[in-house]
């Protein structure tokens, strides 16, 4: 069975991979994606991490911004518009995998703790639905998420009608949503939904792996670390 493809008793899913980093890191004060993380950038370690279960993989990134090496496998997608949000990601990133698989567990960059076998249990839940979310209470996690291709035009009508929120995109398609206690049995610690938000989060996150902080890029951080 190839990775990319779980059987399902309803129909058979070709999965692929879209990992959004595009977003400004504010918070951080550096670029996520090209954060060290042992002896990869944080964005590479995530492409590696999801590829062990789907392929091909799409990577959304801003207009113009740079990007780390990758596998040359990897497809690389641009939003059309910036500061619209996950929706606008997903759109680019949906659109170029959809001649090559029929739906995508989408990312983001900032979660180099990511569980494999977290994917794996969000594809296998999918079925005949159009989308696959963890949820927290009334609090979904839009980008830890599985989606069908089929939806691009559902998306397409929201970022036209500027209806941003993912949770239009859940109530308006066939959405399963799953409570995340339900996903502890593959990933305990649940460090698939941590993103790196802050310096603190991204040391902490080291620390779990065991890793040291590259002296400069500690440094380069502090003064984010210290604010407000």
């Amino acid at each position: 069975m190839s990775k990319s493809k779980i059987q399902n008793p309803k129909s058979e899913i070709a999965c692929g991979g879209l990992i959004l980093c595009g977003g400004k890191s504010t918070r951080m004060g550096l670029a996520k994606a090209t954060l060290p993380f042992g002896d990869e950038l944080m964005l590479q370690r995530v492409v590696r991490l999801l590829g062990q279960e789907v392929s091909p993989i799409a990577v959304v990134a801003a207009g113009g911004q740079a990007l780390p090496s990758l596998p040359a496998e990897v497809l690389v997608a641009r939003d059309e518009r910036e500061g619209r949000g996950p929706l606008e990601g997903l759109l680019a990133g949906l659109t170029v995998l959809a001649p090559h698989c029929n739906a995508a567990y989408a990312t983001s960059c900032d979660v180099p703790l990511l569980v494999p076998a977290f994917v794996r249990e969000m594809i296998s839940r999918l079925g005949n639905h159009e989308i696959t979310v963890p949820v927290e209470g009334q609090f979904h996690h839009p980008l830890a998420a599985v989606y069908r291709t089929s939806i691009i035009p559902a998306i397409a009508e929201l970022l036209a009608a500027d209806q941003l929120r993912p949770v239009y995109l859940f109530d308006r398609c066939r959405t399963l949503r799953i409570p995340v206690s339900d996903l502890a049995a593959v990933d305990p610690g649940l460090t698939t939904l941590k993103n790196l938000n802050r310096p603190d989060d991204y040391f902490a996150a080291l620390a779990e792996e065991g890793l040291a902080a590259d002296p400069e890029v500690a440094r380069a951080l502090e003064t984010t670390r210290s604010g407000p």
